[in-house]
């Protein structure tokens, strides 16, 4: 599995390179914040194709529901995402705004409506205020520029404090191939197949069926792979565009050296990307990996990963830095394992064991988890003595700040 660490082998880690054959413009509507950026809009190019997942949530938000729609009948021109309202759980009438936004969009730029791909983002219940959303497209449209990655970025932004991008490049057949991606979220956060907002573009040409695979590859270790509190947003939506700008043949060929490499290059674009969602979680102090090793099958080690990470009991003692290692066994516990030999179990904290044999190591100290639980970045690590299978995830720690953010956030 990949690793969730930094790095990136031929590009810039946390910053953003453009992508030939799109474009980005940003501009402030006042849909819900004051004098900032809340609206993007990104235009693709003619040869574009594109490949999105959206969530499981089945109250899904209108803009979901409606750029699926848009999806499955044409090839898209135009993404149109906005912050600060969600038009999510608007009923008929929030349908009706996201229309009425694509095709104030396309008749600006000349489209289809069925072209124009809305996503919304922001607070849940709260009709879209159309007539702001419109007033300030031209301006959006006025400001696209190849460079916009960054704005876009910005302007997506709800409750993130810091912007998230990342980029890398490779070589195919002696031509330069960019990956560039950002992505919005830090709570409300424990994606179903995408994740909050996400939106990466390469300039490959890559048939449309490809590039779906693709992207399933690159989300389910990252994306699928992290958990702030939990919850599983209504609009959570995840595209990855070939705009097809680097002159060679479209990829058509799993088998391909060039598709093994875009895939490894989209695959860890989402990984940083979604690192940065956690390490941005709302209040959040700690960055916590969760590996659960030595399970009968996968489903198993996911299932007792994400107990750990759910556990309100752990994820505040994460945060006092704590080394309560009882409620991280209860949870392991409770994690409805079939026959568990407890006798077996073993938890680390970074490279200190803390339980062996089902119980506490002998040669374990309170001084020595306290170290490693001290730290901003570390480790659980639960080794369950039952099979090979595995799995990780990234969470992270449950601050008096996270409950003050969610508890003002419509005040």
């Amino acid at each position: 599995m990949a690793s969730f660490n930094n790095g990136a082998a031929e590009g810039r880690a946390g910053g953003s390179l453009a992508v030939p054959g799109i474009r980005l413009g940003v501009t402030g509507a006042g849909i819900r914040y004051q004098n900032r950026d809340d609206l993007l809009v990104m235009e693709l190019g003619g040869n574009a194709t594109t490949a999105a997942v959206f969530t499981r949530n089945r109250f899904c938000a209108a803009p979901v529901t409606v750029a699926r729609d848009h999806l499955s009948r044409v090839q898209p021109r135009y993404l149109l995402i906005n912050s600060g309202n969600a038009n999510a759980g608007t009923g008929a009438a929030g349908i009706r705004d996201a229309l009425d936004t694509c095709a104030s969009l396309a008749e600006l730029v000349g489209c289809s409506k069925e072209q124009v791909l809305p996503f919304s983002t922001g607070v849940i219940g709260e009709s879209l205020p159309t007539v702001r959303l419109g007033a300030a497209l031209p301006r959006a449209l006025d400001s696209l520029s190849i460079e916009g990655w960054m704005a876009g970025a910005r302007a997506i932004m709800t409750t993130d404090t810091v912007p998230k991008i990342a980029s890398r490049q490779f070589q195919s057949d002696g031509r330069q191939v960019t990956v560039t991606g950002i992505a919005k979220g830090s709570g409300m956060i424990c994606p179903d197949m995408a994740t909050m907002l996400a939106f990466i573009a390469t300039d490959l040409k890559v048939e449309r069926q490809l590039l779906q695979d693709c992207l399933a590859q690159a989300v389910t270790p990252s994306f699928n792979a992290i958990t702030v509190d939990g919850d599983t947003s209504t609009n959570d939506a995840c595209v990855l565009v070939a705009t097809g700008a680097v002159e060679q043949p479209s990829i058509d060929d799993t088998e391909s050296d060039v598709f093994r490499l875009l895939c490894e290059n989209v695959r860890d674009v989402c990984m940083e990307l979604a690192r940065a969602i956690i390490k941005d979680g709302e209040g959040a102090t700690k960055l916590v990996e969760v590996r659960v090793e030595a399970a009968r099958n996968s489903q198993e080690a996911r299932n007792v990963a994400y107990t750990i990470a759910h556990s309100p009991l752990v994820k505040t003692a994460l945060f006092a830095s704590d080394p309560n290692w009882g409620r991280i066994l209860a949870a392991v516990g409770r994690s409805d394992i079939e026959a568990l030999a407890i006798e077996n179990v073993e938890l680390w904290l970074d490279n200190v064991c803390v339980v062996r044999n089902g119980a506490r190591a002998g040669d374990y100290t309170e001084a020595a988890g306290k170290s490693v639980m001290n730290g901003a970045e570390f480790v659980i690590q639960v080794r369950l003595g039952r099979g090979a299978s595995s799995f990780r995830l990234l969470t992270c720690d449950l601050s008096h700040d996270y409950v003050r953010i969610n508890a003002d956030y419509r005040t």
